[in-house]
């Protein structure tokens, strides 16, 4: 029989005071939410390393301290690679990007693309930033319930639904104020654990940290490889769009971080906090260094994991290794059967941190987007602010319901990894929208109506993906390419044929004075490092 976690006095303590501590930050700054413009950007006055702190905990999440150990258990680290483009984002988007969304104070990244393209794509790119971010929140609080399930012993639609209200009442309540205070202690709190986890295995192997290198070298553990047939092979470095490179794989990270840079409102929302350009690029590298060391050590958790109970084995790792059971379980097993008395309490409140870290982003990103760009722009106008915060509130909560019932579908599906199915659904349902920022911000081509035919032939390709996917054509029309790079190929599809368009049919007769990089102005005050005084109201 496995041992059973039973949790001290003292892990106890540690458990209810750090939920104790967020739960008080969500009221303390309650009490200064008197505004939109502070609930949604906290006055953009944060400097930039607070700003940077918080996109790490951001970024980081339950994906990384569960879901990455859970990878790298059973595979290797392939899909580590991508991470390791960030950098390169960050370079390209603090100096091409961050200026468009520091000028005229915007608040929602979506605002550009009204200015450039028209009303109706910008609610097209904030209705599909609102569906990703629901996929990938349902996803970190399923993986928040697999840990609170293997501690309490509750069912996990309970522990979905207890992770869900606790995490949402802070986040409803505090607005960004909290989930950036609350990010940067999280991010503490994320990286404590896992180095106290990393601890009690080297401490239990023979031969300490030594056998983690040599054993796992010796399983194929460090490479880029990837799982087939239940062998570990190493991708070969080809430019495929049929199997997953190594080269691809970097591809991938390059979409992806320039898309999170230029096109998330998680991140766009932290620029607009910022208190200056200066500050705002400052926070982008603060996060870059600081997540790929956090990023690489939660992987080497996972081989360290493998390493540990390849030398003490039991059946429940034996399974996850098999896939009889999720190897997003290995980091929650380790924690409720090895982990000594008092040190349990501090690792699960890391897990916790871990998820509440990106899902309070996400709640309030989400509700600053339908605010912003949906509900004040087109539905409701002219009405007093505390209306717009009333609402704002409201639909927090609403998120919060689908985000629970998100939870509960993923803990009723069969997946490989949870890493692997996270690729595949934010490549599906990524809709273009990078590909749409760049062709506002890189060509003087296009205007909506050319985005629009951009938008269709994504929408088709995304349609045909789908149902390739999931067997319902015949196999003369499915894909010929690895569903991974569905998202590279459909920003592809938006730029090519938005532009196309855009020379040929639907050119642009509005002005671009400081919206592309041709008609951007160099003295304009965003690339000064100095805080903007006012900006064009797109609100109303």
């Amino acid at each position: 029989m496995e041992p059973e976690l039973n949790l001290s006095n003292a892990d106890i303590i540690v458990l209810i005071a750090y939920l104790a501590g967020v739960t008080l930050m969500g009221v303390y700054f309650a009490r200064r939410n008197t505004s939109t413009e502070e609930y949604f950007v906290g006055g953009r006055k944060f400097k930039g390393w607070i700003i940077g702190l918080s996109l790490v905990g951001t970024s980081i999440s339950s994906i990384s301290f569960l879901a990455y150990p859970g990878d790298a258990y059973k595979t290797a680290y392939l899909r580590m690679l991508p991470n390791f483009m960030l950098p390169v984002g960050v370079l390209v988007a603090s100096y091409v990007f961050l200026p468009f969304f520091r000028k005229n104070r915007i608040t929602s990244a979506y605002e550009y693309l009204e200015m450039r393209f028209g009303p109706g794509v910008r609610v097209y790119g904030s209705i599909t930033f609102i569906a990703c971010q629901l996929i990938r929140i349902s996803s970190i609080l399923y993986l928040l319930a697999l840990l609170l399930q293997s501690v309490t012993s509750m069912n996990m639609i309970t522990c979905i639904i207890i992770g869900g209200i606790f995490v949402s009442l802070y986040t409803v309540l505090g607005g960004i104020d909290a989930v950036i205070w609350t990010d940067v202690i999280q991010t503490v709190v994320l990286a404590v654990g896992g180095l106290i986890c990393l601890g009690v295995i080297v401490n239990a192997l023979p031969g300490g940290i030594g056998d983690i290198f040599s054993a796992g070298r010796a399983a194929g553990k460090f490479g880029f490889s990837e799982l087939r047939d239940g062998v570990l092979r190493p991708v070969n470095w080809d430019l495929s769009l049929t199997s997953k490179t190594a080269t691809m794989m970097l591809v991938i990270g390059l979409t992806n971080w320039l898309t999170e840079y230029s096109c998330n409102q998680n991140v766009v929302q932290r620029y607009a906090a910022s208190r200056s350009t200066h500050d705002a690029r400052v926070a982008m590298w603060v996060c870059a260094l600081t997540s790929i060391p956090i990023w690489l050590f939660f992987m080497f958790l996972g081989t360290a994991l493998y390493v540990f109970y390849q030398t003490f084995p039991v059946e429940a790792a034996t399974h996850m290794l098999e896939g009889v059971r999720k190897a997003e379980d290995i980091l929650p097993y380790f924690i409720t059967n090895q982990l000594p008395t008092g040190m349990a309490g501090l690792v699960i409140a890391a897990a916790l941190a871990a998820a509440m870290s990106s899902l309070d982003s996400s709640i309030n990103a989400i509700s600053t987007v339908s605010i912003i760009d949906i509900y004040r722009r087109h539905l409701v106008h002219g009405r007093d602010d505390k209306h717009y915060l009333l609402v704002a509130r409201l639909i927090g909560i609403a998120v919060s319901v689908l985000m629970i019932i998100g939870a509960i579908w993923l803990a009723g599906t069969e997946t490989k990894t949870l890493q692997h199915t996270l690729t595949i659904l934010g490549a599906l349902m990524g809709g273009g929208l990078f590909g749409m920022f760049m062709c506002g911000m890189l060509t003087t081509a296009a205007d909506q109506r050319a985005i629009y035919c951009g938008i269709f032939c994504t929408l088709i390709f995304t349609c045909w993906t789908i149902l390739s996917a999931n067997n319902f054509l015949p196999e003369y029309l499915a894909v010929p390419f690895d569903l991974y790079y569905t998202g590279v190929i459909g920003n592809i599809v938006m730029f090519i044929v938005g532009y196309i368009f855009g020379k040929t049919y639907f050119k642009n007769r509005k002005s671009l004075d400081d919206l592309t990089i041709w008609t951007y102005k160099a003295t304009h005050p965003a690339l000064s490092g100095t805080p903007l005084k006012k900006g064009i109201n797109t609100h109303e």
